[in-house]
């Protein structure tokens, strides 16, 4: 739901970029606070693979598709606050080099999909994580509901911003943006939960939101200080080590497999515009030298430009948010890992609801501080649009 250029109006586009720089400030200090030296490949492999998964479209009813928005699967991984950050510079990349969302519309994108997305959505997986108990199940059952409902109210979020800019009424585009993006939230809850479940049986020490009770349960020992000494020292290093170096070749065999299959037809938005005669209202990108303008690569079509452009464009989102989580975590570089902590981070004070402290904080900064899109190449649909999404 990559909104263009032309879909605001002007105050609106400022209002959401205001918005959206004030909640993206507030989210680098708080990674600042919380990012540590040793986690932060996390930020750039997670950033990775929200690219990577993106780019793939699946079929939805009505010859219509969607893609993984992916904001609460970051803010599961790694808190709410680093998922503004990843999702901004996914966003930031599809912008300027793809021409995936308008540099225009930017401020709104990320309010959608970055804060709506992950802040609010993470909310209400917080929420409901307290009512079910601390269980695999429990744990799943919320992440998937959170996941689902992100979608719902990110496209929420983009037809409010679309009736206060005129370009369709609320009733209209309220109505049309919600109902098609329940169905594609569906696939959104499916992937989210199969990858954070995939984490869960792997490395559930790596989940900054894991509730206490069932960090415990998982890792058995794990409170008494972590005996087999799997998150301390060398070997902790080697762990991680080799967990991001997979999660980074997934997310590679993403681009380089799935991508190239995706969907040709219209995303959510993009059905929205058409069917309901907004369409023509998106102008050319204001960057002309947009150089994967329609995720293509330059002199070479067909699948192997759709690879080449997908793994180009993973390996520089991975780097990008890796150096910049290389900046965040200067002076924070010991985590709560590196001192035999539980696994998780207790996202919350009060994580796990009485099953003992708060588990995986980084110390002296209290509670709560854990350790730790798209591609619609080749549409040819009758739209102008060229990836709304």
């Amino acid at each position: 739901m990559h909104l263009p250029d032309g879909f605001l109006d002007g105050t609106t586009a400022l209002a959401t970029a205001g918005g959206s720089a004030t909640v993206l400030t507030y989210a680098v200090h708080r990674t600042n606070r919380e990012l540590g030296d040793r986690l932060v490949p996390l930020l750039g492999v997670t950033a990775g693979f929200v690219f990577a998964a993106q780019m793939v479209n699946f079929p939805v009813a009505g010859g219509t598709s969607g893609h993984l928005l992916g904001a609460l699967l970051a803010a599961v991984l790694m808190g709410p606050w680093a998922a503004v950050v990843v999702m901004t510079a996914v966003l930031g990349l599809q912008a300027i080099a793809m021409a995936d969302g308008g540099i225009t519309a930017f401020g709104a994108n990320v309010l959608n999909m970055g804060v709506v997305g992950g802040v609010v959505a993470y909310a209400v997986f917080a929420g409901t994580r307290r009512l079910l108990p601390d269980s695999r199940g429990g744990f799943l059952s919320a992440v998937a509901l959170a996941a689902w409902l992100s979608v719902v109210l990110s496209a929420g979020a983009a037809a409010l911003e679309l009736a206060w800019s005129g370009t369709v009424p609320l009733g209209v585009g309220l109505r049309a943006m919600t109902s098609v993006h329940m169905i594609i939230g569906i696939g959104e809850a499916m992937i989210t939960t199969t990858v954070v479940g995939a984490v869960l049986a792997t490395r559930p020490d790596l989940i900054a939101t894991l509730p206490a009770g069932l960090a415990a349960a998982l890792e058995p020992g794990a409170l008494e200080g972590d005996p087999e000494g799997l998150r301390a020292g060398g070997r902790g290093r080697a762990r991680l080590g080799g967990f991001v170096a997979a999660a980074l070749a997934v997310s590679l065999a993403v681009a380089v497999l799935l991508a190239p299959l995706a969907s040709q037809e219209p995303d959510g938005l993009e059905r929205v515009a058409e069917d309901e005669g907004f369409a023509s209202a998106e102008k050319e990108s204001v960057l002309n030298f947009t150089p994967f303008s329609d995720y293509e690569f330059p002199g070479i079509e067909g699948d192997l430009g759709v690879i080449l452009v997908g793994v180009a464009g993973t390996l520089a989102v991975f780097a990008g948010a890796l150096g910049l989580g290389r900046l965040l975590s200067r002076g924070h570089g010991q985590t709560a890992t590196d001192e035999g902590a539980t696994p998780g981070g207790g996202a919350e004070p009060g994580a796990g609801r009485g099953a003992g402290p708060a588990v995986g904080r980084v110390p002296g900064h209290g509670p709560g501080h854990g350790v730790l899109g798209h591609r619609h190449s080749g549409h040819e649909h009758a739209s102008t649009q060229r990836d709304a999404g």
